[in-house]
């Protein structure tokens, strides 16, 4: 089987190097020359775990090619991804205009029976609108080829995105005919071997499922987070609390961590559009308005305690901040809670040297010399009045802390992430702040 897969950012390059790697042959192609040259010799224009490596496999194994045109990636092709970016508007909409161009040309070149499938996270209609697109530009060459639309979200954590598009915990496909349904089940064989549940539905429904889901997991994350901050307040632990109610098996451990906010390319920009989804039909998405404004507050929770430990002033302070990127095993920064904090400290008069292991170049390139960048994690802290961790890493997580101590002005830690036990902390002479307890 053949398919070509439309844009190589994250979504496109991880579903097409994990679809050659079960045996299907994969042409991927992005309009940016020096980033298909950059894959054409062994690179990778992000940072993700394992997926490099996958990238020299499939390419060594002539299933895997890489191209800017989409003339010569179309051909013979039973499916066409569209997997190009939907960033969203100013008033947080998603920005299909990537999604229509593609369809279009598409509808310009396609000379044989396939199934156009959506990869982006699209709004509700958006399928509708690829159809009318593709089917506009037929008429125009007087063309009866024949083709379906079909939408297939992806489900993929940055970091361990190539285990969960090679073991899924579930495959959604959106189709509208049988024609296309057995195209895909042709496409997805070595998944359906394998016996991960595959969940054909009608279109509108494939599209709503990808946002439902993206917003639930933003919606846990806001909840724990109102969670803790109540639980300073009252005098409560949060720790103590996720676990008592992580054990409920209706609602489960994961995604109940306090931290300083979420971020990144799925959770902010997901709530944001199907609130807006809501607007243009006509209803008011209450808790996920809620669950924006509590992660827009929570980026303010480290900057709060900073304020209030140094009596409201913290000009010509240190801070040392350990983690740039939103989340860990990621190089990405958009939405991350460090911006806002880098801001705000920057913008009270403190100086910052941070340490990320992968997002220093991300950090540089979106903010420059604003901030001091530290050559390892300990260098980050020396001479700092206090020690701030912002991205859970695992080689911050068992610090050595004879290093810490040394370099530190004043044995200060403010941990938004929980990675500390708090008593432990307290033995070792840290004045110590966490999140909710």
């Amino acid at each position: 089987m053949r398919i070509t897969v439309v844009g190589t950012g994250y979504v496109g390059l991880v579903s097409g190097t994990c679809l050659a790697e079960t045996g299907v042959t994969v042409t991927c192609v992005d309009v940016d020359a020096s980033k298909i040259a950059l894959l054409n010799e062994g690179g990778i224009p992000i940072y993700e775990p394992g997926l490099r490596e996958l990238v020299i496999k499939n390419r060594a194994d002539e299933r895997l090619f890489f191209t800017t045109s989409l003339e010569e990636a179309i051909v013979d092709a039973d499916a066409v991804f569209i997997a190009v970016g939907t960033p969203p508007d100013e008033d947080g909409r998603a920005d299909l205009s990537y999604v229509l161009e593609v369809a279009r040309e598409v509808g310009q070149i396609l000379d044989h029976y396939a199934v156009v499938v959506t990869k982006s996270t699209v709004p509700v209609g958006t399928n509708q609108k690829v159809k009318e697109a593709v089917a506009a530009e037929l008429r125009k060459r007087n063309s009866d080829v024949e083709f379906d639309v079909a939408s297939n979200p992806e489900f993929l954590k940055e970091g361990d995105a190539v285990n969960d598009f090679m073991a899924p915990d579930r495959i959604v496909i959106g189709v509208e005919s049988e024609r296309a349904r057995k195209t895909m089940e042709r496409l997805y064989h070595a998944f359906l071997l394998n016996n991960t549940p595959i969940y054909f539905m009608d279109i509108p429904s494939a599209e709503m499922t990808k946002y439902a889901a993206n917003s639930m997991l933003a919606t846990r994350i806001s909840f724990m987070n109102d969670i803790a901050n109540l639980c300073e307040i009252v005098g409560a632990d949060v720790e103590a609390v996720k676990k008592g109610i992580g054990s409920d098996t209706r609602i489960g451990k994961k995604f109940l961590n306090a931290g300083c906010g979420y971020g990144g390319s799925c959770f902010p920009k997901d709530v944001k559009a199907l609130i807006k989804t809501g607007d243009e039909y006509g209803y008011r998405m209450e808790v996920l308005k809620a669950v924006e404004r509590v992660n827009e507050k929570q980026k303010e929770v480290l900057f709060s305690k900073i304020m209030k430990h140094f009596r409201q002033d913290i000009r010509g302070k240190r801070f040392g901040l350990w983690g740039l990127a939103f989340k860990p095993a990621t190089d990405d920064m958009r939405e991350a809670p460090s911006l806002v904090l880098i801001e705000r400290l920057l913008e009270a008069g403190a100086v910052v040297k941070a340490f990320d292991p992968v997002a220093m170049e991300e950090c540089k390139r979106r903010i420059g010399g604003k901030i001091e960048y530290a050559k390892n994690m300990y260098e980050a802290l020396t001479d700092a009045d206090a020690m701030v961790v912002v991205t859970e890493w695992q080689e911050f997580k068992v610090p050595k802390f004879t290093y810490i101590e040394k370099a530190l002005k004043e044995k200060v830690i403010f941990d938004g992430r929980n990675i500390y036990n708090a008593d432990q902390m307290k033995e070792f002479g840290y004045v110590y702040y966490g999140i909710g307890k």
